[in-house]
Formats: structure tokens, C-alpha cells, sequence
């Protein structure tokens, strides 16, 4: 089970973009997430006539490694870890829960 997922609201650690917050908006593979706003570069185009495509610089948003993000706490504004928890209250399917390491709460799914 992935400690990041989709739709959660990170924190960049380090790198060109610290301080940043953003919203994962896709996992790459197993060590790299697409986070919104983060890690964006400009990727020169060129035209596709067949496909109707426009040539040009766009701005591209890439991957970013999972260990230079934390996941953002809003209770206390800043980076937490992720921990797991067994919840024996929660139906059949879902016993694990993901939740905050400073506070012990669960982490809200969007």
C-alpha cells in the first residue's frame, strides 16, 4: 500500500520548487508521483500536421520522486510522515488505515 496517492495534498521537501504545495495528481510508476504546480518545464513542440497539433514551447509538469515530498498536514500547516493503523471499527475490506504520524488522526480521502 502506497503511503502518497492520488488526490493527497503535498509539500515539496527539497529541490528547485521547496516550500511548494500541490496536489498529487498521478503516480508515474512505484518512486514517482505528478504533483500539480511542481516540477514544471518548458518542452519545445514540434508541429504534428496530421494530428493537427501546434508547434511552439509548452509548459510540461514531470515526475518528481516521492522522497523529496511529504504529505501536508492542514491542522498543523506542515509536512507529516504517513503511518498505518488497523482500524477493527471499519467494514470487511478496509482494515488499514492511513493516518498522520505526529497526530495519530486519519487521513482524510478526497
Amino acid at each position: 500500500m502506497n503511503k502518497l496517492r492520488k488526490g493527497d495534498e503535498v509539500i515539496v521537501l527539497t529541490g528547485r520548487d521547496k516550500g511548494k504545495r500541490g496536489v498529487v495528481l498521478a503516480r508515474k510508476d512505484a518512486d514517482y508521483l505528478v504533483v500539480e504546480g511542481v516540477n514544471v518545464v518548458k518542452k519545445h513542440v514540434r508541429p504534428n500536421p496530421m494530428k493537427g497539433e501546434q508547434g511552439g514551447v509548452i509548459n510540461k509538469t514531470m515526475p518528481i520522486h516521492q522522497s523529496n515530498v511529504a504529505i501536508y498536514n492542514p491542522v498543523t500547516g506542515k509536512a507529516d510522515r504517513v503511518g498505518f493503523k488497523v482500524d477493527l471499527a471499519a467494514e470487511k475490506g478496509k482494515r488499514r488505515v492511513r493516518v498522520f504520524r505526529s497526530s495519530g488522526e486519519a487521513i482524510k480521502v478526497a
